[in-house]
Formats: structure tokens, C-alpha cells, sequence
């Protein structure tokens, strides 16, 4: 067999989540948080660790783990090392080269699925992975991270609208919605590569709208158990994502102005980790073989984060600085409870599966 057994893929998520926890806490010290030394030190580079590190390594893992060959794998390692490599405070080309080398073979990962499937979604999950790449090379080459975020921000965004886009085909979508769909992609990317934060904003309000209108969470949400709590998670993530395109139009991503935090956060925390939270209990067990069933408990840290988010956002349009300090730890320890809620919600039924 090519694949690589369930539980030799755990390390690899392992590796991914000490870079969450190393992001989470660089991201603390950057707020003024004590912190211990190795995220003291890696403060700036809280988004290579939160985006590279930890979402680049659970990424690539799901599709090694899709695509069923071992060489695969070697995507999310070098992923999860370079997290490592950044936390350990070794050379930074050493952390960089190895997140460009993950983000090489999440490529040509992605490529085998293409190969399988060529469809649009196929299409724009490759374009998702080229963005990782294309962050990470304008990062090593320059040593800025400030022209690395777009590029690294759309490997997120295009990842989840690829993934939500494949869902699409088993609704009557219209076929003007699926080209309104590739202009907004084609904006997404000349906005990144152009540097034009107005146009790049207006874009990420229009992709919010179109997975608002034509996403399928829009008809699961009246349904109930786990295919409501993940339509719930959808909508109001696309909810955030239509806030941080507001905010970018607003001026929000322009050089000097107040009011990044808020809309970086909108997408980083308010888009994405609700995607997380509602995507985990199915990503989670085709990783691992380990089954998270539903319970309402599910609900506690999604409200959480939108609660706690809330605060940081207001205290970053109104320059409370005080409220962003208390808010931002309020959000990392919403990451502790959603961890802590699965592992309750797991352990629970693992009885009931015994018996």
C-alpha cells in the first residue's frame, strides 16, 4: 500500500499543533502578553506560524491523505519542521526553505487531484496552494512578511472557497453565479499581485456575498445535528469575511492605517477558524479514524470565538488598546475550549462505541 496508516499521520498533526500553540502565544507577546521565551522571541512571525506552520501542515495533510500516496506526506512535515525551526530560533532561510518546500509539494499534491478531476474547484484549490507558495518566495526573497500576507491570506481563502465551489455541483447553481466566481478569483489575485489593498478588499466582499447566496449552507441551516452546526459555522464565517472586505475597502489594509488588526483578524479568526470549528468533526476523522459525533456543546466555543472576536474588533476600530490586549487572550483561550470540547465530546461516546 501506498498510503500512509492513520496512525503514523498523528505526528505530523502533532507537529501542526505546536505550531498553533507557538502562533497563538507569539501572537499574545505582540499584545504586550508574558509569554515563555521561544514565542517571546518569534512574535514576528506570528502569521508564518499560524498560516505556514499550522494551517499549511493541517492542509497539506488532508490532501496527502486524499491524494493516498506517501510522498505526500512529506508536505505537512516539512510544513510542521518549519514551525519548529521558526519557534527554535534557528537561521530564518532555514524556517523559510522549508515552507517553501511544503508549499512545492502541496503543489504537486494538488496536481495529482487535478489530474483525477479536472474541474473548477480542482482549479481553484491549486491556485490556493500556488498563493502559499508565491507568499513564501516574495517572504524569502524580500524578507518582508508585510507584501507575504496576501498571498498567504488567499491560500486560505481560495483552499475553503475551493472546497465550499466543489459542494456547489449538487445544486442548481446558475452558470452566470459560477462566472461571477471566477472574476472574483481573477480580482483576488491581481489585487494580491498588484498590491492594490482597495481592489483586494472589494473582491473579498464579493466572494463573501457569492458563498452567502449560492453556498449549500444556506439550505442546511434548517436541517438539524451536525449538518446545521456546520451550516451555522459557514454562514457566520462568510459573515466575518464580508466584514474584513468592508473594513479593507474602509482603508483598513492601506500602510499606516488603525485598523489592520480588525480586518486581518476578521479573516484570520472570524472566516477561517469557524471553518475549523465546523469542518473538524469531518476532517478530523478521515485523518485519524477517530469519530467526533455531534453535541450541542459544539456551540459553546463557536459562539465564543464570535463573542470574544467581536471585542477585539470593536477595541481595534475604537483604539482601545486595552480592550485588544484582554480580547486577544479571551480569543486564544477560545482555541483551549474548542479543543477541550472535542476531546469531552470523544471520550463521551467512546463507551457507547465500545459497547
Amino acid at each position: 500500500m501506498s498510503d500512509l496508516a492513520p496512525r503514523h499521520r498523528l505526528p505530523l498533526l502533532f507537529f501542526g499543533m505546536l505550531s498553533l500553540v507557538g502562533g497563538v502565544l507569539a501572537g499574545l507577546a505582540r499584545l504586550g502578553w508574558e509569554v515563555p521565551t521561544p514565542a517571546a522571541q518569534a512574535a514576528g512571525l506570528h502569521a508564518p506560524l499560524m498560516i505556514g506552520a499550522f494551517f499549511g501542515t493541517v492542509i497539506s495533510l488532508e490532501r496527502a491523505v486524499a491524494v493516498g500516496r506517501r510522498w505526500a506526506y512529506l508536505a505537512p512535515l516539512a510544513a510542521g519542521s518549519g514551525g519548529l525551526a521558526l519557534l527554535a530560533g534557528a537561521p530564518l532561510v532555514i524556517g523559510q526553505g522549508l515552507g517553501t518546500l511544503a508549499a512545492a509539494g502541496l503543489i504537486a499534491a494538488s496536481g495529482v487531484a487535478l489530474r483525477r478531476q479536472m474541474a473548477s474547484f480542482t482549479v481553484v484549490l491549486m491556485l490556493g496552494a500556488g498563493c502559499w507558495l508565491a507568499g513564501n518566495l516574495v517572504w524569502l526573497v524580500t524578507g518582508n512578511l508585510v507584501p507575504a500576507v496576501p498571498w498567504w491570506l488567499l491560500f486560505l481563502i481560495l483552499t475553503i472557497a475551493g472546497e465550499r465551489l466543489e459542494l456547489t455541483r449538487f445544486l442548481p447553481t446558475p452558470r452566470h453565479a459560477r462566472q461571477l466566481f471566477a472574476v472574483i478569483v481573477a480580482a483576488l489575485l491581481m489585487g494580491a499581485a498588484t498590491g492594490a489593498d482597495t481592489a483586494f478588499a472589494a473582491s473579498l466582499a464579493g466572494l463573501a456575498l457569492w458563498l452567502l447566496r449560492y453556498d449549500i449552507a444556506r439550505r442546511n441551516i434548517g436541517s438539524e445535528g451536525l449538518t446545521r452546526f456546520i451550516a451555522v459555522c459557514l454562514l457566520s464565517g462568510y459573515a466575518w469575511l464580508l466584514v474584513a472586505g468592508l473594513l479593507g475597502v474602509a482603508g483598513a489594509f492601506a500602510p499606516g492605517h488603525g485598523w489592520p488588526d480588525a480586518a486581518l483578524h476578521a479573516i484570520g479568526l472570524g472566516f477561517v477558524f469557524a471553518m475549523v470549528f465546523g469542518h473538524a468533526p469531518i476532517i478530523f476523522p478521515a485523518v485519524t479514524r477517530i469519530k467526533i459525533p455531534y453535541h450541542p456543546a459544539l456551540y459553546l466555543p463557536l459562539g465564543l470565538l464570535h463573542l470574544t472576536l467581536g471585542l477585539r474588533i470593536f477595541g481595534g476600530l475604537t483604539d482601545n488598546f486595552g480592550l485588544r490586549h484582554d480580547a486577544g487572550l479571551l480569543n486564544g483561550l477560545v482555541l483551549v475550549v474548542f479543543i477541550a470540547t472535542m476531546v469531552t465530546v470523544v471520550r463521551r461516546a467512546a463507551p457507547r462505541s465500545a459497547r
